[in-house]
């Protein structure tokens, strides 16, 4: 009985996720609870706001329908999702309306930030198909932003916000919130490059570039000022419906999973030394891997009845083409995982912000996004 009735309130929980995130909580009384000055927002495509959609000749974009069917006013508006991401749930979860501007679209016809929209809310600089590595995306969607440049756009912020309101406007950034979600495009570049059969030795020196990598931006982010970090690990990218045609059977490409939970591992360490040496350095990190897996694995107590198809595409589980105009949608978009090829559904993205936000210890640690915001 005890069994039975701890299921049943895991149900209940669950399902007012679910009808949370179909509700996209922005109500205007969640905007009076605003816990940090600022949203500071680095990565790729799962928090990429439409950034990719003022870069010329990027191929990597989602300013077409069917993308933004389920955005107020059915708008396209370069998120890779049928309405709103991962970021825009977490912004809604500190108190904002949705996910800050992207920063190309803050800039003049100089490149420059005018003095009018001199950002005091935050920045997105996501690009989707970028990564932890600069060459990362350049080759198969030609013109993204890596992690490494979304950094230097920062500091152009930063300068900007240091002219405009001096001390006090640098205290703001240290109190306000850094989000990060990179690695995937990197690991889908390795896999593919090497066909899938990678030895030891290529697996870890890979993973020790990515590390590095990932180190030299924190610490760059952290001497601009930035404090308060909410990671977002890489997910079980072999589940992607993307990787799935690739199997007969359909099931997952278990080698990817087990490297995104290696990096993960990685990531726990090096976060860990980071905090201890640079003073002041607070952090939250989600491990997406197991996240995923939970929905995955029991997808109907969340509303979600398609675990493996993409909701949006052509051919075998609807994932052997971009989502466009032209693609095949399904009926229930609420009750996909996935949206297209590589990224998750409105739905499924507000159900990793809320385990990101408010998550058990074994799924966000040392500390939850909610718990990082008031630090």
């Amino acid at each position: 009985m005890a069994n039975n009735k701890g299921w049943i309130f895991l149900f209940s929980v669950w399902l007012f996720v679910y009808n949370l995130a179909m509700l996209d909580f922005h109500a205007t009384s969640a905007q009076e609870n605003i816990t940090v000055p600022a949203i500071y927002i680095f990565g790729d495509s799962l928090v990429d706001v439409g950034t990719n959609s003022y870069l010329p000749k990027c191929k990597a974009r989602a300013d077409m329908p069917h993308n933004g069917i389920d955005y107020p006013g059915s708008k396209a508006t370069g998120r890779f999702s049928n309405g709103h991401n991962v970021a825009d749930f977490l912004a809604q979860f500190l108190g904002y309306k949705e996910s800050p501007p992207p920063f190309l679209s803050l800039l003049n016809k100089k490149k420059q930030i005018p003095k009018r929209r001199i950002p005091t809310k935050g920045v997105n600089f996501a690009s989707g198909g970028s990564g932890l590595l600069d060459d990362t995306g350049k080759l198969l969607w030609g013109n993204v932003v890596s992690f490494g440049k979304q950094v230097q756009q920062f500091r152009t912020v930063r300068n900007n916000i240091s002219e405009s309101w001096s001390a006090g406007g640098l205290a703001n950034i240290s109190k306000s919130m850094f989000i990060i979600s990179v690695g995937s495009n990197d690991m889908f570049e390795l896999f593919a490059a090497n066909k899938y059969n990678l030895t030891k030795k290529t697996e870890q020196d890979f993973l020790s570039r990515l590390i590095s990598s990932y180190e030299t931006h924190l610490r760059d982010l952290f001497k601009l000022g930035a404090r308060k970090f909410g990671i977002i690990g890489v997910p079980a990218i072999g589940c992607c419906p993307v990787q799935r045609k690739l199997s007969e059977t359909g099931g997952c490409l278990e080698a990817m999973n087990a490297y995104s939970h290696l990096f993960f591992t990685s990531l726990q360490v090096l976060l860990k030394e980071l905090s201890s040496e640079c003073k002041g350095m607070l952090y939250s990190l989600g491990d997406t891997y197991t996240m995923t897996n939970a929905i995955m694995e029991k997808p109907l107590p969340l509303g979600l009845v398609e675990v493996a198809k993409a909701c949006c595409g052509t051919g075998k589980l609807n994932a052997e083409l971009r989502c466009d105009q032209d693609s095949n949608l399904c009926e229930n978009r609420h009750g996909y995982l996935f949206w297209d090829q590589y990224h998750s559904s409105q739905a499924a993205s507000g159900m990793l912000a809320m385990y990101l936000f408010g998550g058990a210890p074994f799924m966000v640690s040392p500390m939850s996004f909610s718990q990082l915001a008031v630090a």
